[in-house]
């Protein structure tokens, strides 16, 4: 281990695991240290307790590096500003937690803190597919629809941290319930999303007598979601590619009212969309075509993320990265 580099600390915090990531300011991710967050048994204060037994054991193993910032990231409610925590869903008891402070206090070392998806929006835009754009849209696609905002070169988190709550927009009267509003643009891409609408269109054709092949009877509704659907679609079933160009055609609207407003020059994808570009991509395109600004569109490169599964491992040093370019 090279004691010249610049080193990083990314705390990653979750509703089930938790992470310690050691990274230098080329990305290398040099120790990685998980635990379960059990919130049903403990405390805020004892999985703290747990970060600093993790962190005290890499400083300890590796004297004299120098860790210029340590970057969280954690879901929200949260104030990026204060550097507190405000009782994330997935954290039950972890009220007015002031992260930042804690984690100052105990190593004398800067620290901030984003929401997973301003985190996870860092990464791809630092080291993934909106590397080298100065406005970049990030939208997650996954469990839910987040979103993370780069405009002109820095992270936009609005006012009280709620800038690019793209999921909540609602694009139609009617629709899957996402975001707490049926509708929205999380209700039509999101895992959950995806799933209400394969539920109904499947209850709806079996009631007419139709063959559905990923569903055969009605008892087995409760077990549909994304990953079934988009296979199905993938070999061709006509049932879930028309689940799937549904949901691809409100990503286009959803995008094109993006698109329209902040005028960047990449929206990048992750999660389901990563995973399945050639089934969301066609109807996607059409839709947006009908929809976006031109000239706006002309200029705007959707891609898919490019970190998968190990954005996580990258999103909270990224956090801690950005504060040090901008709060030096």
């Amino acid at each position: 281990m090279d004691e010249k580099n610049k080193y990083y600390l990314g705390i990653d915090i979750g509703g089930t695991k938790c992470a310690v990531v050691l990274g230098d300011q080329n990305f290398n991710i040099l120790k990685k240290f998980q635990f379960d967050t059990r919130t049903q048994d403990r405390s805020w204060q004892f999985v703290m307790e747990e970060f600093f037994n993790v962190i005290d054991k890499i400083i300890h193993n590796h004297p004299g590096i120098d860790i210029h910032r340590i970057g969280i990231s954690c879901g929200g409610p949260l104030d990026s500003t204060k550097g507190m925590i405000y009782s994330p869903p997935n954290l039950p008891g972890w009220d007015e937690v002031p992260i930042v402070e804690v984690f100052r206090n105990r190593y004398n070392i800067p620290a901030a803190v984003q929401n997973d998806a301003n985190a996870c929006a860092l990464a791809e835009w630092l080291m993934g597919a909106g590397k080298g754009t100065s406005n970049m849209i990030f939208l997650t696609f996954g469990t839910g629809m987040g979103a993370g905002l780069i405009l002109n070169g820095r992270l936009y988190s609005g006012t009280n941290d709620l800038g690019g709550e793209a999921g909540h927009i609602r694009l139609a009267e009617k629709g899957p319930v996402g975001f707490g509003k049926a509708g929205s643009f999380e209700g039509f891409c999101s895992g959950g999303g995806i799933a209400q609408l394969a539920k109904s269109l499947v209850s709806e054709k079996l009631k007419q007598g139709i063959t559905v092949g990923f569903c055969p009877k009605l008892k087995h509704l409760d077990l549909l979601n994304a990953k079934i659907v988009a296979g199905a679609a993938a070999n061709g079933d006509k049932t879930a590619v028309e689940i799937i160009e549904m949901s691809a055609a409100y990503l286009g609207k959803g995008l094109a009212v993006l698109i329209d407003i902040l005028n960047p020059e990449c929206i990048v994808i992750g999660s389901i969309y990563a995973r399945n570009v050639q089934l969301f991509k066609p109807q996607m395109e059409r839709t947006l075509k009908e929809e976006a600004i031109p000239a706006a569109l002309e200029v705007c490169a959707i891609k898919p993320a490019e970190l998968g599964d190990s954005i996580g491992d990258y999103a909270a040093l990224c956090v801690a990265v950005y504060d040090e370019m901008f709060n030096k």
